[in-house]
């Protein structure tokens, strides 16, 4: 990072945020700007920065799960998207597709920004489709991955299947009939991915393994278990979530206990023994920066890994647990948390960029 820009992070860390946004009956939510200061305002914990994003334009996106969505211009932040109303709060991911639409996936369901409003999308279950049996999610609408194909098909994993929107209609797509799922007895699908070669890559909690889907058909690939140790408790895992293939090509994967790299041939596991920070290895995100150099997060800090070894950080972070990783178009290394914490890397410390509301 330059220095001014720098000088200029360290000024904004004085200011706060002040904003308010409306809404209407229609579902059409305007956004606001109002921001004339620049730290992210956290109204109440445990929640998550859980998402984030740069579009087209060079602007950052963070979604929250317990405060909405925040943009960030490079000076000031501004609170677009908030409302109890419409239950738009608790947002798991971002996504900006070909056209430069933002698409917010919620706990209360899907959103879209063109520009200037928000508005709800309503994705049809399918028909005949049981009731959910999980007691504690039975009523969830939760969005949890967003991708676009080659093809400039939109594809949505959510508590309720996965869906193909195709800009005018969504189709159910099903992974596995007999696949029960963690949050829903009909679902098993979390994260997906799409590889160079036009695969895409489905995971999720509950499976063994995963599963590619070549445009034809749908395979299983299955994942040594790895270790998640908690005192004297022993939890196995054998699932994973695809996060990213990397310029060599492999495919990185987490879960609970540690990540795979699969290099077309086979999977190869890295955990706490082999230098991943966390109390048990555990990594929730993976990216790819700009120079190949992989970054991990999960639940004590983040890890650098530059094919041979990792490096670990996290005296700065006020909640080690990391949700998301941005590298933005400068190269600076964006961290969202628990407790709602927002943090810039500058290659050896964090800035902290969240105030509590007083």
């Amino acid at each position: 990072m330059n220095k001014n820009r720098s000088n200029l992070n360290f000024l904004l860390l004085v200011l706060m945020l002040c904003l308010g946004s409306s809404c209407k009956e229609n579902d059409q939510i305007k956004a606001t700007s109002k921001g004339v200061q620049a730290k992210l305002i956290k109204k109440r914990s445990p929640g998550n920065v859980q998402t984030s994003l740069e579009d087209k334009n060079g602007i950052l996106w963070f979604g929250t799960t317990d405060n909405g969505l925040y943009r960030y211009d490079g000076t000031k932040f501004d609170q677009i998207l908030k409302s109890d109303k419409h239950q738009i709060n608790a947002i798991s991911c971002l996504f900006e597709d070909q056209n430069g639409a933002i698409w917010i996936g919620t706990e209360n369901g899907l959103f879209i920004y063109q520009g200037k409003t928000f508005r709800k999308i309503t994705i049809p279950l399918q028909v005949n489709q049981p009731s959910n049996k999980n007691k504690y999610y039975f009523k969830s609408k939760a969005i949890f991955t967003i991708i676009q194909t080659k093809d400039r098909k939109i594809w949505f994993a959510t508590i309720n299947g996965v869906f193909t929107y195709d800009g005018k209609s969504f189709t159910p797509f099903v992974i596995n009939k007999n696949g029960g799922g963690y949050l829903n007895s009909n679902n098993n699908i979390e994260y997906m991915l799409e590889d160079k070669s036009g695969n895409i890559w489905f995971g999720g909690r509950g499976n063994e393994g995963v599963y590619r889907y070549d445009g034809k058909s749908i395979i299983n690939l299955k994942l040594q278990e790895l270790t998640l140790q908690f005192g004297n408790l022993k939890v196995s895992h054998n699932w994973a979530w695809p996060q990213l293939q990397d310029k060599n090509g492999d495919i990185w994967l987490s879960n609970w206990a540690g990540v795979y790299r699969y290099d077309g041939g086979k999977f190869t596991s890295f955990t706490k023994k082999d230098g991943l920070s966390g109390y048990n290895g555990l990594v929730s995100k993976i990216i790819e920066d700009k120079n190949g150099i992989l970054w991990f997060g999960g639940d004590a800090g983040l890890s650098r890994f530059d094919g041979k070894k990792f490096t670990n950080y996290k005296k700065e972070l006020a909640n080690p647990w990391i949700w998301t990783i941005l590298e933005d178009k400068n190269g600076a290394i964006w961290v969202g948390t628990r407790d709602t914490g927002l943090y810039l890397f500058d290659g050896t410390t964090f800035i902290n960029f969240t105030a509590e509301r007083k």
